[in-house]
Parts: C-alpha cells; sequence; structure tokens
C-alpha cells in the first residue's frame, strides 16, 4: 500500500513523514438497524467496501478490521473482497460494547513493525468527507505527540489517531470506555474542526442510512 506522504516543511522545520496504520471497528450487532449495516450497499460496494478502498488511498500502512467471531455476515463481505484472514481481529466478547473492541485491537500483535500512529474508525460514517480525514491525518502528522480528532462546532468526532505510546496504553487502560480514556487523556486531545455535517450522524437505523445516502450525494 502507498504511504501517507506529508508536508516535509512546516514553519521552516522538518516534518518526518508517519506510517499510520487503521483499527476498522466491525464487530457491532447493528441492532436497532435491524440488519448488519457495515454490509448495506454504498456506491458501487458497500459500506465495508467502501472504507477499505478509502483508507487506501489515503495512504494506510495496513488496516485491521474488528470482528465478532463466527460466520457472520461482516466476515462473509471480507472474504467477497479478498481482505486477508490474518488482518482481521477477533472480539471474543463484542457485546461487551465498542470499548472491548478497541482494546482488542490496542492488544493485537499483528501490527506492522514501524507503525507510529493508529487510527481508529467506526464502521458507520462511510459519509465524512476525505478531506476531513485528511485533514485530521495532516495534523496528526505534523504535531506527531498528540491525539487528534476531528471537531464539528466544537464537538470531537470520530476517527479519532492515536500516537504509538497512547495507543499502547489503551490495551490496558482500566476505564469504562472510549470516550472516558480520551478524558483522562485530555491535555493530550485536540481537535480540527471542520465543516462537515457528516460527522454528527452515524448510521444506527434505517432512516440514518438514507439521511447518510443524502449526504454522499450533496
Amino acid at each position: 500500500m502507498p504511504l501517507l506522504v506529508l508536508p516535509v516543511a512546516v514553519n521552516n522545520r522538518t516534518v518526518a513523514p508517519f506510517r499510520f496504520a487503521v483499527a476498522v471497528l466491525g464487530a457491532g450487532a447493528s441492532v436497532r438497524m435491524g440488519r448488519p449495516k457495515l454490509v448495506l450497499p454504498w456506491g458501487s460496494t458497500t459500506i465495508l467496501g467502501h472504507l477499505l478502498e478509502q483508507w487506501r488511498r489515503l495512504g494506510a500502512a495496513q488496516i485491521a478490521v474488528v470482528c465478532a467471531p463466527g460466520e457472520t455476515a461482516v466476515a462473509e463481505e471480507l472474504d467477497r473482497l479478498a481482505f486477508a484472514t490474518a488482518h482481521r481481529i477477533i472480539n471474543p466478547t463484542p457485546a461487551a460494547g465498542m470499548f472491548s473492541s478497541v482494546q482488542c485491537a490496542a492488544r493485537w500483535d499483528g501490527w506492522d513493525a514501524g507503525i507510529t500512529h493508529w487510527l481508529l474508525t467506526l464502521g458507520d460514517q462511510p459519509h465524512v468527507r476525505e478531506s476531513t480525514l485528511y485533514s485530521v491525518l495532516n495534523h496528526a502528522g505534523q504535531h506527531s505527540a498528540n491525539i487528534f480528532q476531528p471537531g464539528f462546532h466544537g464537538r470531537p468526532r470520530h476517527p479519532v489517531v492515536f500516537p504509538d505510546s497512547i495507543w499502547r496504553s489503551l490495551a490496558q487502560s482500566s476505564v469504562a470506555n472510549l470516550k472516558e480514556f480520551l478524558q483522562v487523556s485530555a491535555g493530550q486531545v485536540k481537535l480540527v474542526e471542520v465543516d462537515d455535517a457528516g460527522l454528527d450522524l452515524d448510521i444506527d437505523r434505517p432512516e440514518d442510512y438514507e439521511r447518510a445516502r443524502v449526504l454522499n450525494n450533496q
């Protein structure tokens, strides 16, 4: 995969390129949707297919998908997309909530050597603009010690980019959820304010899916 090449000079100082990996959180049960939302149609593919294509375009050095165990619809779609089983992280307890998947990703020993940053992305925001994602990555590359999130009207949103040292601490954290982890780390969290209404929409219900499709076509 190509690497994201960030600006090499900012305010007359050198900025080293970074290698980022992406963890796609895909172990949810999609209860409110009534069917697995990651396999819903999106453009010429599915939401999951779109996410994988998008992060490859943005230069991810490695992509892994956190999945529920068993022969699920997500697993079948990953098979259809020829996504390697070696890059699937199985969360044995997905009912424990999203943070259990986050910690599974942080504990996974399959990440490539040389990764400097990890990006956690939800599986239900394919409508977020690619320019928004690039902006967050660009800021993370220029200020490599901080956690970065996009902000919309001052509210922190997903995805979240972690530098290596903070990512590793996620694995053993005793907090209840990702929001609490970010609150504890507030001094290191930076928002990249963007005008992207898609940040405020998660695809949880059928009406959300229709709204996201409208946003995507604007």
